[in-house]
């Protein structure tokens, strides 16, 4: 009798482990789905935004103004016409640009039904490698408080144009949630072929290096870097 009763006990055990691991595969499973979902939202949501702003901004393109990428940048590349070297001071050419683009690429954003899905949209910096020890002695440092002033002189820029002005309240605040400016250095120079030049490992191209590009961060983004970070934690406990 009392063997019987062991088995009950073992059976009982096995049927309660059975349950337990049901459940954390269905959690898991369900994870795994919600994940999947974010993500497909995410390359979804951003094919359709960057097909609107390539629509939008065709012609621009076509003259050589600026470039759209497939990771939701508008980069203004021409660099004779952005500053004069070792300034912060908008051309008056690069002016004209940003007063005929900005109210446009702003509509974009503010009236689409995807304004929800976006997070961040950052006023990015860029120089070349030559120093300035007027600035700093170190020339990372220099050009890195250069590459900031010159992201914040378009920031600064934009507020002012009669457009933004007349947005609702609402409008700019959101605007002011959305826009950030980074001076980026030289960090992520490019190359003759417009790849970052780290990467590549090929010679940066001091030309295609000088560059404001405006990027937009949009929801899903937090997933991939989560899914990024976990990775080397994962090969970590492996090899533990």
């Amino acid at each position: 009798m009392s063997r019987n009763n062991v088995w009950m006990s073992v059976s009982d055990l096995m049927t309660g482990l059975m349950v337990i691991f049901m459940f954390i595969a269905v959690a898991y499973i369900k994870r795994v789905q919600d994940s999947t979902s974010i993500l497909n939202d995410f390359v979804e949501n951003k094919q359709e935004l960057h097909d609107k702003l390539k629509d939008k901004f065709e012609n621009e393109e076509k003259e050589g103004i600026l470039t759209i990428g497939g990771d939701l940048s508008m980069r203004f590349q021409q660099a004779q016409s952005l500053f004069e070297t070792g300034s912060w001071q908008l051309r008056p050419e690069f002016q004209s640009q940003l007063a005929e683009i900005l109210p446009k690429y702003l509509n974009i954003l503010l009236n689409d039904s995807l304004r929800t899905k976006i997070r961040e949209i950052r006023i990015e910096g860029h120089t070349d490698m030559r120093p300035y020890p007027s600035i700093d002695p170190d020339p990372y440092i220099a050009n890195l408080i250069l590459s900031q002033r010159r992201a914040l002189s378009v920031m600064q820029f934009m507020r002012k144009l009669p457009e933004y002005k007349a947005y609702s309240d609402n409008d700019k605040r959101l605007l002011e949630y959305w826009f950030t400016a980074n001076g980026l250095s030289y960090g992520r120079a490019l190359d003759k072929n417009n790849e970052i030049a780290y990467v590549s490992q090929k010679p940066a191209d001091l030309d295609k290096s000088r560059r404001v590009e405006f990027r937009i961060i949009t929801a899903g983004e937090e997933v991939l870097e989560h899914f990024v970070q976990q990775q080397p934690s994962q090969s970590t406990n492996k090899k533990q």
